[in-house]
């Protein structure tokens, strides 16, 4: 039986990935300029909203593996400019997370992380840093869950994706990642 904490991450890791999942396709419904317009939130488009979860991601799972890609990760706060790439670098981002929840031990979790700031290093510790990685996509998600609202694709359900009793809701999206609920214990 996987330990109660490391659990917690891996499922967090797996939420990610689906709801990344269902919020990409909703997108990809999207014209370009649906995209692109400008609507409210704390960025300023789905396109700037969504580039922006994927290079935080960049930034905490570089950090998370003992990198120092630091701010280069957002030289660039748009690096894809349409809906269909961005997902692809997203789901290459979700896959590497979920790998890294998914390969911890117990003893991991205090483990220091180095977080490349501008001028100096911050250091926390790794569970603090995963929790912190997960509030931050959820928050920007809804941000985008919200803008969805304002176009003509229907926002899509991203919270049934944690509890036993969920189950029958994300088969399609765990299969679409080729895990099943036995393969991944929960």
């Amino acid at each position: 039986m996987m330990d109660s904490a490391l659990r917690v991450f891996t499922k967090l890791a797996v939420n990610n990935a689906l709801a990344n999942l269902r919020l990409a396709q909703a997108v990809a419904s999207l014209s370009q300029a649906d995209f692109e317009a400008p609507r409210t939130g704390f960025f300023p488009s789905l396109k700037a909203t969504l580039n922006h979860i994927l290079i935080i991601d960049w930034f905490y799972i570089d950090a998370i593996r003992g990198g120092t890609l630091g701010p280069q990760a957002w030289a660039d706060e748009t690096p894809f400019g349409d809906a269909a790439s961005l997902y692809v670098a997203q789901r290459k981002s979700d896959l590497q997370l979920f790998a890294f929840c998914q390969g911890l031990a117990p003893h991991d979790l205090a483990a220091p992380v180095h977080l490349h700031r501008q001028s100096r290093i911050q250091t926390e510790r790794l569970d603090d840093v995963l929790s912190h990685l997960f509030q931050h996509q959820t928050h920007h998600r809804g941000q985008a869950h919200a803008m969805l609202s304002g176009t003509p694709t229907a926002p899509p359900q991203l919270d049934e994706f944690i509890t036993a009793d969920d189950a029958k809701f994300r088969s399609e999206e765990l299969s679409a990642f080729g895990w099943d609920e036995t393969a991944l214990g929960f």
